[in-house]
């Protein structure tokens, strides 16, 4: 018996969208929705893009088009350029060309996650566009998976500028409202509006570059309007980095991601440029030691210096060269204070060591004296006339800023003399004090906007200080710089100590000691001046940050801290303090403090090898032996 043929199967209807047919649902949220379709009268594949509710009235829909057609006129390599803006049935679209790629929702679909050094490069362009479209006035308001096109050589593109309508804009804001206890009812005017579309952009493109490191959609939710509702201020969830990632997360791009989605709207990115910064400085750096900030860096102390000199030291210098039989150690002590000098002096004959133009030596050069001795008043005059005077191209609030910082570095460089075991010569505890500050010095007179970015963010919320919030702890500086400039503030200093010629271990001594690991006893007398040096930038940090309450136990932790090596009680380290304070306004060295019956030996009663009796010791170990 012949079986009946089965019935053939029925083709899908072919659904028409005005002259456009409609194959493929891409993706949907819930603003927007994305179809590719097929235009006849081109001949061509369209990505189509449109609202999911469509305009309440004409004068709606007017409104409509005329922000779609005004993003459409905007053109950058990152911006999707749109085939047509139009209205089907009351129901607004753009079209985009097939031919520009797939959407990142597609991509992700097929691909498993990438690594953060190849999807980074992909947001970075995504900000491109949106960058400058915010900067034209035109916000996404719905900025999605299907809102992006990835092409076949990488090229990313924004599409459906200003598709979602107000719509969303609005939604946000009185959910905003809703929260904040004010009336539903929100009359958005212009400039708060584009302010609020720009930023609620912003934080979605935080929560894409989650997705695309982690390779799962945000609290498990793929629709980012949603997962914007979710978080605060309008929801109570968190948005952070998992630890298990399907690739390791480097901790500078770890910072920059949860600081996107930070939970405190404070500790955010302040607008596109912001963010595209940081991850292109973090990109940079990868690639390079030289790169990102660093490069620029290293350029910029080319153009106007590392530091300006203070007022009135070229003077001194005339006058001290005046005088026959002056003492090194004498001219030493009148440069030491003006750090722009000191760190030039230090600057010309380290790097002259490693070109191996002036001097042969076994060791960096860490006195000034020793620097003195080598270049001769002429080469001092020549470093003062080389420098840019104060205030250099900072104004008079940055200024400020950098004054403070840089009385608080003295401070700390006295603390250290005080703090020093005997036999270490006060003149290298000061500098290498003051280098272990030379990355938050150099970023503060090189990128004043973003070391305040850094200093925001490193300080703590009171509770109050939004209805219903309890203290917040600030970020820790490391994590804050990596936000801000996608690089640690000790890595800019060690970058340009190499730069300047010294070596690996001076680069290690000048990096403070971790917060959160605890000092070992000091096998060298790099790890002594490390030391030394870290407990008194630790110090100073505490009498300057923390409220008086706090002080002591701060400075009972840091006596604690560093007990194996300097053996200083929190009594010891309060006098030291006070005795810096003292010298800081003289200007003289402080003497380290005594050690039962152990006398400070000076670098003047060293033995003939340069080596200070009874210890193996600073002063010939970094140049400092010879000293008329």
């Amino acid at each position: 018996m012949v079986a009946p043929a089965s019935p053939a199967a029925k083709p899908n209807p072919v659904r028409f969208f005005g002259r456009y047919e409609l194959r493929q649902l891409l993706a949907k949220g819930s603003a927007t929705m994305a179809w590719l379709a097929f235009d006849p009268r081109l001949d061509q594949e369209v990505m189509l893009t449109m609202p999911r509710v469509q305009p309440a009235d004409a004068t709606a829909l007017e409104h409509w088009l005329r922000d779609a057609r005004m993003a459409a006129r905007l053109n950058h390599p990152n911006l999707a350029h749109v085939v047509e803006v139009g209205a089907q049935d009351h129901w607004p679209f753009v079209a985009v060309d097939r031919a520009l790629g797939i959407t990142l929702g597609e991509w992700l679909a097929k691909n498993t996650v990438a690594a953060p050094a190849d999807m980074v490069p992909w947001i970075c362009q995504l900000l491109e566009g949106l960058a400058f479209a915010h900067e034209a006035g035109v916000a996404h308001l719905d900025l999605q998976l299907h809102s992006v096109v990835v092409s076949d050589n990488g090229t990313v593109r924004l599409m459906a500028l200003a598709a979602a309508g107000d719509g969303a804009l609005r939604a946000a804001e009185a959910a905003r409202a809703r929260v904040n206890g004010r009336a539903v009812a929100v009359d958005l005017d212009r400039l708060r509006a584009h302010r609020d579309a720009a930023g609620r952009d912003l934080l979605a493109s935080g929560v894409l570059l989650h997705h695309l490191l982690t390779g799962q959609a945000v609290l498990d939710e793929p629709d980012t309007a949603r997962v914007i509702e979710r978080i605060p201020p309008l929801g109570r969830d968190l948005v952070r980095l998992p630890w298990s990632t399907p690739h390791p997360i480097p901790e500078p791009l770890r910072a920059i991601a949860n600081r996107a989605t930070a939970g405190q709207e404070r500790l955010r990115y302040h607008n596109t440029r912001t963010l595209l910064r940081a991850l292109n400085g973090w990109r940079e750096t990868q690639a390079a030691d030289s790169g990102g900030p660093l490069a620029l860096l290293l350029d910029r102390l080319g153009t106007v210096g590392h530091l300006p000199t203070t007022a009135g030291i070229a003077g001194r210098m005339a006058r001290l060269s005046q005088v026959d039989g002056r003492r090194n150690d004498e001219i030493a002590e009148e440069i030491l204070p003006d750090m722009a000098l000191a760190f030039e002096l230090l600057r010309t004959v380290n790097t002259a060591q490693v070109q191996g133009t002036q001097i042969a030596g076994n060791g960096p050069v860490l006195t000034l004296r020793r620097a003195i001795a080598l270049v001769g008043m002429n080469g001092v005059r020549a470093a003062a006339k080389g420098l840019r005077a104060w205030p250099g191209p900072l104004s008079e609030s940055n200024a400020a800023v950098l004054k403070r910082l840089m009385d608080r570095v003295r401070l700390a460089g006295h603390t250290a003399q005080a703090l020093r075991p005997p036999g270490y010569d006060a003149e290298v505890v000061y500098l290498v004090t003051a280098l272990q500050n030379l990355g938050r010095l150099l970023v503060q007179y090189h990128f004043p906007d973003e070391s305040e970015q850094i200093r925001q963010l490193m300080q703590a919320e009171p509770a109050g200080a939004t209805p219903g919030a309890t203290e917040h702890a600030g970020l820790r500086e490391e994590g804050a710089a990596y936000a801000v400039l996608g690089v640690d503030i000790e890595s800019i200093g060690a970058a340009v100590a190499r730069h300047w010629g010294l070596g690996d271990e001076v680069q290690q001594m000048i990096r403070r000691q971790p917060l959160d690991k605890p000092v070992r006893t000091a096998t060298s007398d790099y790890d002594m001046l490390r030391d030394a040096a870290s407990a008194a930038n630790e110090a100073v940090d505490a009498m300057t940050d923390l409220p008086a309450a706090r002080i002591g136990p701060a400075l009972a932790l840091i006596a604690q801290r560093y007990s194996r090596v300097l053996g200083a009680t929190p009594r010891e380290i309060q006098e030291a303090l006070e005795r810096a304070r003292a010298a800081l306004h003289s200007g003289a060295a402080v003497a380290p403090r005594k050690q039962g019956d152990e006398a400070e030996v000076s670098a003047d009663e060293a033995e003939p090898s340069g080596r200070p009796v009874g210890m193996r010791p600073s002063a010939e170990a970094f140049g400092g032996a010879e000293q008329r």
